[in-house]
């Protein structure tokens, strides 16, 4: 079974539990995501499979896009493809289709996600840097301050914090619980928050931390 699969993030609310306690979840629009193409050790050297998720307008699909589709039985070319390696051989053949079916609610999942961009920003707001003191004219306040030293080493340290773009940065978030599944809508709404604005794309795959080894 393949433990990966694609989505889009639709936002956050609330939902009861069972035991009646108000949970924050946020809720994932995940497939149906189609196989379009299998790779075994035989053909490419490893094991996978490339999942699509969404569809292309036909005057966005470009030839090569439309042919690969075409192959997999589709009509439409998918928007985002993504491929997820496999251990042992595929038990899955292209068309085959992944949903939301393949979780269970209850278990731990990882979410990747981009994280939301913030631009060009200072040290105070992208490293949490103190600053200096913020009265009596000192003219410093949310500067980066002493970015290296003289004769030794002479040179600036390699990660120092400096002022630059923030966020728009791949991130995964560990250990998400699955507190609902509505497999009709295809939607997985799981605790917490996840990386990345509405409306952006996401993976939700089988947790590897923190699972029974029996489970992973």
């Amino acid at each position: 079974m393949i433990s990966e699969i694609l989505g889009k993030k639709l936002g956050m609310t609330q939902v009861y539990d069972a035991q009646n306690v108000l949970v924050p979840v946020t809720v994932v629009e995940a497939g149906p995501c189609p196989v379009v193409q299998v790779k075994t050790t035989a053909t490419d050297g490893y094991n996978a499979v490339q999942l699509g998720f969404s569809a292309l307008k036909a005057k966005n699909a470009s030839k090569a896009e439309k042919s690969h589709a075409a192959k997999a039985g589709l009509s439409a070319a998918p928007r985002v493809l993504s491929e997820v390696r496999l251990d042992d051989a595929p038990s899955v053949k292209v068309g085959d289709v992944v949903t939301v079916e393949n979780f269970k609610e209850g278990q731990l999942v990882d979410v990747i996600g981009v994280t939301k961009g913030k631009g060009f920003q200072g040290v105070v707001k992208r490293f949490r840097v103190a600053g200096g003191p913020a009265a009596h004219g000192s003219m410093f306040h949310r500067r980066i301050g002493s970015v290296g030293m003289r004769q030794t080493p002479g040179r600036v340290w390699k990660n120092q914090a400096m002022p630059g773009h923030m966020g728009s940065e791949k991130r995964t978030m560990q250990n998400l619980r699955v507190v609902k599944i509505i497999a009709d809508k295809n939607l997985i709404l799981v605790r917490g928050a996840i990386p990345g604005a509405n409306g952006d794309d996401v993976v939700v795959r089988t947790a590897i931390k923190g699972q029974p080894r029996s489970a992973q």
